[in-house]
């Protein structure tokens, strides 16, 4: 069986994430980077020399900003994220970052997920332990809770909402890859459907490492694995975490798949080895082995491993002894498998070592390329690499297989005590493809605060600028569905990545903040004069939800109109004033067109989650408001509307256009024959009567310098010019059905909310036919509503013009349109797509998994979260320590939490009687010194230097356990009954000063009424 076969016939899991933290670089990428340059990423540590060993040359893998970390981003307090050991802090930025590379971020979409996880020791927890009593509010409790390694997997699945097995593994320097063995198992036994495996091991400073002659630490201070200089290895600190998952469900997902684990095999030693410590032939040489029977491979087949290769004198003679005897199973063959490890780079991660190795093999097998093994110039004198199947690969080479074979291989660690993991690995099946998309493309990015949107937004962009052939459908599709969508947005609307990066760094929309309660949309749909031929032609070849509403409307249009209204609206080829235009510009065919387009993009809408609250319309728009209501079934509305236009077709000519002026200057300036057709604003009104007349009106109020324009309708809509056809406009209406709208609707007739009862009369559609538009009031109705998005549903944008032109209108009021100004050469999807990102970034809901039709799309590798970093770090205990008396926490911050800036909020930390601060109440003394007690208690068990009387104990970072603490301190403190519901239900320092204060009014109180005693001396 070859790995091909053995890839779908078999469990294979799918490797469809990755992050980490490497000496040299943050991110997998420039880990990446870093081996294909063969670049060493040891840090040598001159400082650490002394003279009593000149030979040594300490040397360290230091990652950088260790104990950096983003404690808001994950609801810390500054306190409790200080005395949280850095390697779960880091674990679990990388865990985050990992299910964000694998297009799984948003929890809500994520597959079951199991978390299989192991760290190193590194003694943090006994430095807090150690300040205990400089720390208020911390107990060995809470320590425990953020160090022990117990509470590593379960942090991550906590923090993360992650609801598969949660596993801490602990094997030694193998703990990361018997992880990675173990959720294997986990997927293939179906106990979870996704899984977070890995290991860490993270020091916040280099570690003072006694050298011992002779021992297994490198001299020189370099790793030099399989060399004949090899004389021990340098430890270093790093974090790996893989997103696994099986194969065919990643292929049926569209997930990237980096490479593909065919099996693995974990086993012991045992007592078959001289000691505890030392290594065994035989069961490392069984676990390989093992691997191998899981993957469904031979030796052949693997043309490269990445060994544990830690450089020691005993360590790397036995791993290749052992290989070689796996290997002598299934194969002769000498010299063709490469061998070596990523000790020599960047030094012995330990309980991390393992999935760096994998990390590395996964990156190797997807890229086709092999990089260098350091420091290899001369073979080890104990190893007889002549004999073996392997050669160290001592530069970095493509990797080439024979009749391009599947390039696999296999991943080898060892740990300390004897448990030995393998994992074989292969390159993946090539994927299906996917369509090539809408030519537009909505883009997401989000941050917590504005700094971090801003900050995604330009990764984004620098990712689109480094890989121009990125599909942009994909991504679009990664971010919508793969991440956590916070606080603040940005969009952009862009077809291709060039497109996107420019829309990206010049800043592109952006929604703000969003409000806590979603902005309510409300669709309105304007009447006739925004039409032209070729409008939404981009809709309807691109989106099949708008196109299958088109093509129902022209088929129930075509008997009535006789012709199909598709060849109206997009005709092939035609320019000018063809007969498609002349089509379109009467008003029989105009009507109809109109109406189409608007309850096709309203439905294409509604099926990416963007449904009204209301609808309102203005004159023709009533109709799509009235059948999306439901007052009309969709075949009536059709109907309806060809009518309505065939009569208003029939009328002598007449005309409409716009004014500015308020309606009592225009009614006052009208001649004989015309009238208010409609009243859009205080100062926008339409004008209505025969054709000659309006054109005379316009010339005349030109030379008066009022603006005022004719509009692209051939009738005088809303006038007596409308009268002769008003009885057959009834007759045609009583024959059809009418129900109750089942979504409240403003009429364009009143202004106000319309009755439901009245809606279903004919003698209302036959008054709106005849009466002015009043949508000036409209609007002015819609602006009492607070919390509403107005969307002007194409085409055009006359409505969202005139809505910000409302004296009622205000910043605050999103308005939004979704079609361009038919003089605009602008797409009408990217003008779609912007309006939904703009509904989006404001907070209103959208289904992010619906706008992309009937195509397949896939997940892809897309820049993370930009975490916002503090340094936490206890120091440590010195014999130097001077005293032991407490001292500010901020002083272990840097930088230290600065809160937001307000103009109340200094004033209600000094508890001087500012907003939200409960001073105010009467200002007293006592009241003050409480809630000075209290916020000095919140910024003690908190952390946080300066807290305000109005911050949210929870926001802040507060939980029920800091809450308990607290209780028991305002107890002790004031002597009155404070629980921790009571904190949590005061919810802020100023609330729970108030009813501290509350319940000890009430005790002196009753202590004055019992203490005075009765008359006779005894107590009542």
């Amino acid at each position: 069986m070859t790995a091909n076969d053995s890839a779908h016939s078999r469990g294979a899991v799918a490797v469809i994430g990755m992050a980490g933290r490497f000496p040299g670089s943050s991110t997998v990428e420039g880990f990446w980077h870093n081996l294909v340059a063969g670049t060493e990423s040891l840090t040598a540590l001159d400082d650490r020399r002394s003279s009593r060993q000149p030979e040594y040359r300490p040397a360290y893998g230091l990652l950088t900003d260790a104990a950096a970390f983003d404690a808001e981003y994950f609801g810390y307090s500054p306190q409790e994220a200080l005395i949280t050991d850095p390697q779960q802090r880091q674990t679990l930025e990388c865990a985050h970052e990992a299910l964000e590379r694998a297009g799984h971020g948003a929890s809500p979409r994520r597959p079951t997920t199991g978390v299989f996880v192991g760290g190193s020791h590194t003694r943090y927890g006994e430095r807090v332990r150690a300040r205990l009593d400089e720390m208020p509010f911390i107990d060995a409790w809470q320590v425990a809770h953020g160090n022990d390694a117990d509470f590593l997997s379960s942090r991550v699945a906590y923090k993360l909402g992650l609801t598969g097995p949660a596993v801490t593994v602990l094997s030694a320097c193998s703990t990361s890859l018997v992880a990675v063995h173990l959720a294997v198992r986990s997927l293939l036994d179906g106990e979870c459907a996704m899984a977070l495996a890995g290991g860490a091991s993270v020091l916040p400073e280099a570690p003072s490492t006694p050298y011992v002659p002779g021992g297994v630490i490198a001299p020189d201070g370099h790793c030099r694995p399989f060399d004949a200089a090899a004389a021990g290895t340098v430890g270093a600190g790093a974090v790996g975490l893989v997103v696994l998952r099986p194969l065919a469900d990643a292929l049926a997902a569209g997930d990237h798949v980096h490479a593909v684990i065919l099996g693995s095999a974990v086993n012991n030693d045992g007592r078959d080895k001289l000691g505890f410590t030392a290594p065994s032939v035989p069961g490392q040489a069984a676990a390989v082995r093992a691997a191998h029977r899981a993957a469904g491979v031979t030796a052949d087949e693997v043309g490269y491993v990445e060994a544990h290769g830690t450089a020691t004198p005993l360590g790397d003679p036995v791993e290749v002894a052992a290989l070689t005897a796996a290997f002598r199973e299934s194969t002769e063959l000498r010299g063709y498998c490469r061998i070596g490890s990523v000790k020599g780079n960047l030094g012995h991660a330990d309980a991390a070592a393992g999935v760096v190795g994998l990390i590395k093999t996964v990156l190797a097998v997807e890229h086709g390329v092999l990089p260098a093994s350091l420091h290899f110039d001369e073979p080890n004198p104990d190893i007889d690499f002549e004999s073996t199947p392997f050669r160290v690969n001592a530069t970095t080479v493509p990797w080439r297989t024979p009749d391009g074979r599947p390039r696999v291989a296999g991943v080898n660690s060892l740990g300390l005590g004897g448990t030995n993991a393998h994992v074989v690995v292969a390159q993946a099946p090539a994927g299906t493809g996917t369509s090539s998309g809408r030519p537009h493309q909505l883009l997401l990015v989000s941050g917590r605060t504005p700094a971090a949107a801003d900050r995604a937004a330009s990764r984004l962009a620098t990712h689109f600028e480094d890989h121009p052939a990125t599909d942009l459908a994909d991504a679009a599709w990664t971010l919508r569905t793969g991440r956590t969508h916070h606080t603040h947005r940005r969009f952009a609307v862009a077809g291709t990545a060039a497109e996107a990066a420019a829309a990206l760094r010049a800043g592109g929309p952006a929604g703000g903040q969003v409000e806590r309660t979603e902005p309510v949309p409300v669709f309105l749909f304007a009447g006739q004069g925004g039409q032209r031929t070729g409008m939404a032609r981009d809709l309807y070849e691109h989106e099949p939800v708008f196109r299958r509403h088109l093509d129902e409307i022209c088929e129930l249009a075509a008997d009535p109109l006789g012709l199909d209204l598709r060849a109206v609206l997009f005709p092939d080829g035609e320019r000018g004033c063809g007969p498609a235009s002349q089509h379109m510009n009467s008003i029989a065919v105009g009507q109809p067109a109109v109406f189409a387009v608007q309850y096709a993009q309203a439905r294409l809408l509604m099926s990416w989650g963007v449904r009204p609250a209301a609808v309102a319309g203005h004159s023709l728009g009533a109709y799509a408001a009235a059948c999306l209501a439901g007052v009309f079934a969709l075949p009536d509305a059709v109907h309806l509307v060809v009518e309505r236009g065939r009569l208003l077709g029939s009328l002598p000519a007449g005309a409409m256009a716009a004014v500015s002026l308020p309606e009592e200057a225009v009614t006052r300036s009208l001649p004989a024959g015309l009238s208010v057709g409609a009243v859009n604003g205080p100062g926008q009104c339409t004008v209505s009567g025969p054709a000659a007349l309006v054109a005379d009106y316009v010339r005349a109020q030109r030379d008066r310098a009022v603006q005022a324009r004719m509009l692209r309708i051939a009738t005088a809509g809303h006038s007596p010019l409308v009268e002769p056809v008003l009885a057959r406009f009834a007759d045609f209406l009583a024959g059809t059905a009418r129900e109750e709208a089942r979504l409240p609707m403003i009429s364009d007739t009143t202004g106000e909310w319309a009755d439901p009862g009245a809606l279903r009369s004919v003698e209302y559609w036959v008054r709106h036919l005849r009466r002015p538009v009043r949508f000036g009031q409209v609007l002015g109705t819609l602006s009492a509503r607070p919390g509403t998005a107005l969307v002007d549903i194409g085409p055009g944008r006359t409505l969202s013009t005139l809505a910000r032109q409302h004296p009622d209108y205000h910043d605050g009021q999103l308005v939004v349109h979704t079609s361009p100004h038919p003089a605009e050469a602008t797409s009408g999807l990217a003008t779609l797509l912007g309006a939904v990102g703009r509904l989006w970034s404001h907070g209103a809901h959208v289904d992010l998994g619906a706008p992309q039709g009937d195509e397949r799309r896939r997940r892809v590798p897309l820049p993370t979260y930009p975490f916002e970093r503090t340094r936490f770090l206890v120091p440590a205990v010195t014999s130097e320590r001077p005293d032991r008396a407490p001292r500010p926490l901020g002083s272990w911050i840097d930088p230290p939490r600065v809160p937001e800036a307000s103009g109340d909020r200094a004033e209600a930390a000094g508890g001087t009687g500012g907003p939200g601060t409960g001073a105010e109440r009467d200002g007293t003394g006592a009241e003050r010194d409480v809630l000075e007690a209290v916020l000095g208690a919140f910024g003690k068990a908190l952390g946080i230097p300066d807290v305000a009387g109005h911050d949210g104990f929870l926001d802040l970072g507060g939980d029920s356990l800091v809450a308990t603490r607290l209780a028991a301190w305002a107890t002790a403190e004031f002597q009155v009954s404070v629980s921790a519901a009571d904190i949590l239900k005061a919810a802020t320092a100023a609330s729970l000063a108030r009813l501290i204060q509350d319940r000890t009014e009430t005790a002196d109180t009753l202590t004055s009424l019992w203490g005075a005693g009765a008359p006779d001396g005894s107590t009542r």
